[in-house]
């Protein structure tokens, strides 16, 4: 592997290497020591052009507990805001020699064409409205681990519902993408409003009603509905969002025993999702912010690291 961009350039086999890897990883995170050597000596730095916590942050803890330096830059306060081009920035990143360029951006397609401009690993930490591999690799990862707790065996022929704001979500695309390669089956739950054109072509069920598809999935993952991309006209209130899609404390009662939630974050609590089922002893959420670090150490490692150790 040279870079992470999309999940579709991922083969099954190293989606494999990478989740059994960052099992592994995993351990790391119970140690008093949170420390690995294997990228001593080596580079990531986070560039984003667009604010986040989740993401940033465990990147950065990842290379940081593989004992690589990790530098972020933020668009703002750099010469981006200064009217340098991206291009520029990245180009003079490559410059300096850094291993690993990890790249979140409001354009789709923006870290596949920067990975055409320079020799560093690129990583896509979300790109527009396309895709978010890591974060598709990490909900797996969450999901694999209770699926094992539970003695529910693996995510081929499991059925996942994804419910949400589905058409503005970069992390649709990328899940679909990987559950299908592991051998689950998806449907996508919205109004028509909230859907991606050219959805008749993924390979998944729709269904504009949440209440019908509960009871058979073993997995519920809710989107969050963002606000700040939403101009007017998906859907006429959040009420009634809620009373037809929201996972609602009455909504629990639907899914069948050994089903667990799930929820890339942040969370609109009370919109999408209730605290009831945030909460709940099958929210798999905070097993997803674990599985965050422990994937993107995974994901390092076999960027930077490769056939060397």
């Amino acid at each position: 592997m040279k870079h992470l961009l999309s999940i579709a350039d991922l083969s099954v086999e190293e989606i494999h290497s990478i989740l059994n890897l960052a099992e592994e990883m995993h351990d790391v995170q119970s140690r008093p020591v949170k420390k690995l050597p294997a990228l001593r000596g080596r580079t990531v730095v986070n560039l984003f052009f667009e604010d986040s916590t989740r993401t940033r942050s465990s990147f950065e803890l990842a290379a940081k507990w593989l004992s690589a330096d990790a530098i972020n830059v933020s668009a703002k306060g750099s010469s981006v805001s200064k009217g340098e081009s991206m291009r520029d920035t990245l180009l003079t990143l490559d410059a300096m020699g850094v291993d690993a360029i990890v790249m979140r951006h409001a354009g789709s397609g923006a870290v596949r064409q920067a990975a055409g401009w320079v020799r560093a690993s690129m990583i896509n930490a979300g790109d527009g409205m396309h895709e978010h591999p890591t974060q598709a690799l990490l909900d797996a990862h969450a999901i694999r681990r209770h699926l094992a707790r539970n003695g529910l065996g693996t995510i081929d022929g499991k059925r996942v519902s994804i419910t949400g704001d589905l058409i503005h979500s970069r992390v649709v695309r990328s899940n679909v993408l990987l559950l299908k390669k592991l051998g689950a089956s998806v449907v996508l739950v919205a109004p028509p409003t909230l859907l991606p054109p050219g959805v008749e072509t993924w390979g998944v069920d729709v269904s504009h009603e949440l209440d019908p598809v509960l009871p058979d999935v073993d997995v519920a993952m809710m989107l969050r509905v963002q606000r700040e991309r939403m101009l007017g006209g998906y859907f006429p209130s959040e009420r009634e969002y809620i009373d037809a899609y929201g996972l609602t404390a009455g909504r629990l009662a639907k899914l069948k025993e050994g089903a667990c939630i799930a929820h890339p974050g942040p969370m609109n609590r009370g919109l999408e999702i209730s605290s009831a089922a945030a909460d709940s002893a099958g929210s798999i959420v905070l097993d997803q912010v674990s599985s965050g670090v422990a994937v993107r150490m995974s994901v390092l490692y076999h960027l930077l690291a490769g056939e060397e150790q």
